[in-house]
């Protein structure tokens, strides 16, 4: 039994004193009452609301996009730093191939992304959210959406890309490369390709990730493969044409394929 009272009046004054707190929005918490009560309020009530309002906008707006390569890297970088002017290229080579852009709205590698897709008059999609560090929406979205949470932002950035490009970053460019690709090892999503631009500054991460977890054993060393690691603009715009015209996601081998292919040839 989840609650006694010794009588109908201590009842009632329980089921009052429960009322009262939640249209006054405070915590239904009282130590005298023998109610099992959740930490819920209003205010997390209407949190959900809000959090429902982003989810519909957000899938009522990109669902239209048609296919789109999401592009994670680092906010703290100037349009005159090389990772700022690659990201740049990738986009605008991207776009000019027919792929909407997506990006996380703000300065830096964001910012590239959404001035390269709208210089060659693709789609530019930024997902903002106010940060910090960050002074606001970049200029150069055909598309803009406003986030408050995180988890919902990321949201987007997955359902409707069909690859991933991921610049040098910090926290957050490694938070969405490492949960993007913990979907696609555990088959939460297909197995949409991860390519990692900049050999000179991931190639030591998967070095530790190979001689650290692999040998510690809490990865299979197949499960690195989900990475491409690329620096050439031009070859990542291409392999990226190929696996959504072979929708290589679709794969066992994923984006391997294309090499598996061009070795049988």
């Amino acid at each position: 039994m989840l609650w006694s009272c010794s009588s109908s009046a201590k009842r009632n004054a329980g089921n009052e004193l429960f009322g009262k707190q939640i249209f006054q929005g405070g915590p239904v918490s009282d130590p005298s009452s023998n109610f099992v009560q959740d930490e819920m309020n209003v205010k997390d009530t209407w949190r959900v609301f809000r959090m429902m309002a982003e989810m519909v906008e957000g899938f009522d707006e990109l669902s239209r996009i048609g296919p789109a390569v999401s592009i994670f890297g680092t906010a703290r970088c100037k349009p005159s730093d090389p990772v700022y002017l690659k990201a740049e290229t990738i986009a605008r080579k991207l776009s000019e191939r027919g792929f909407a852009v997506i990006t996380g709205g703000g300065p830096g590698v964001m910012e590239a992304g959404n001035k390269g897709a709208l210089a060659a008059g693709g789609t530019s999609v930024g997902l903002n959210i106010i940060l910090p560090r960050e002074t606001g929406p970049n200029p150069y979205q055909t598309k803009s959406l406003d986030f408050r949470y995180f988890f919902l932002r990321k949201l987007m950035f997955v359902k409707y890309a069909v690859a991933f490009v991921i610049l040098p970053g910090g926290f957050g460019s490694l938070d969405e490369l490492f949960e993007t690709a913990t979907l696609i090892q555990t088959k939460k999503i297909k197995k949409f390709p991860l390519f990692l631009v900049d050999s000179k500054f991931w190639n030591p991460m998967l070095d530790w990730l190979k001689t650290e977890v692999v040998e510690r054993g809490y990865l299979e060393p197949s499960e690195l493969d989900l990475f491409t690691v690329i620096d050439d603009p031009d070859e990542l715009v291409d392999q990226i044409v190929w696996c959504e015209n072979e929708k290589c996601y679709l794969r066992p081998d994923g984006i391997r394929g294309r090499r598996n292919a061009e070795d049988d040839i």
